[in-house]
């Protein structure tokens, strides 16, 4: 049974020809609609014809160039953008580490950062004080807790709120290089940490650059191209169709 479906998904963004960044712009701007000009956009296609399914315990990756519609198709899956036109379906939680921290108030300290940012991830807030201390512990920010947000390195909220998004106990991990976060002994517990989940049988999908992340962690992989799936199937094997189609361009080039 899969526990993530996408069912021939297509996401098309709207983007202004003219860009209208200051006040006087905009007054322009409105002065044209009101003459009875109109603004015109480029449509463009993020993704287009996109499916793939994902059973439980299984592990994706997502590979392919900036742009190729990598993030995109996290946010459809996290439901955080709708797609144009297409389906999919998710069995059970999911914990998105896309946009680490969306949600947190500078002005609050740790502890009720804590509880505000799981809730938004799903746990409610006797759930999250029971994880207080294993959240507090993984991001090693265990004298922290009263400390207002604002008054922690970007690099220690990053910590807290991947540390608090490893907690929410889901079903499906989706992870936008997000294992990037901290310094390396971090990155290797974060590791370690999502090796764990794998023998627990939590499925993950992962969009990385890294291509050995790629091979150590997913059964399978698919390879976007300009919003279309160029390769899928085999991690190895579509890696390898990555690495020759960029071998092929840097010698033409």
């Amino acid at each position: 049974m899969s526990i993530v479906r996408v069912d021939d998904i297509w996401k098309k963004f709207s983007i202004p020809h003219e860009n209208r960044n200051s006040i006087l712009d905009q007054v322009a701007g409105a002065f044209q609609l009101l003459k009875g000009g109109r603004f015109t956009y480029e449509e463009f296609w993020a993704l287009k014809q996109v499916s793939f399914s994902l059973s439980k315990g299984e592990s994706l990756g997502i590979i392919g160039a900036n742009g190729s519609g990598k993030s995109t198709l996290l946010k459809i899956i996290a439901r955080i953008i709708r797609p144009t036109k297409g389906n999919f379906e998710v069995s059970g939680r999911v914990a998105p580490i896309l946009e680490l921290g969306v949600g947190f108030q500078p002005e609050l300290n740790v502890h009720d950062n804590v509880v505000i940012y799981a809730s938004v991830l799903g746990l409610s807030n006797l759930e999250s004080k029971r994880r207080m201390s294993s959240i507090l512990e993984f991001a090693g920010l265990e004298n922290f807790a009263d400390a207002k947000l604002k008054n922690l390195s970007s690099g220690m909220q990053a910590r807290l709120a991947f540390s608090v998004a490893m907690e929410t106990d889901p079903d499906v991990y989706l992870i936008d290089e997000g294992l990037a976060v901290g310094d390396l002994d971090f990155q290797q517990k974060c590791l370690e940490k999502f090796k764990s989940f794998q023998r627990d049988g939590k499925s993950l999908i992962l969009v990385s650059h890294s291509l050995g992340l790629i091979a150590d962690f997913c059964h399978k992989t698919i390879l976007l191209a300009q919003g279309e799936v160029a390769a899928s199937g085999d991690t190895a094997e579509v890696i390898k169709r990555y690495t020759d189609l960029h071998a092929g361009q840097s010698g033409s080039g």
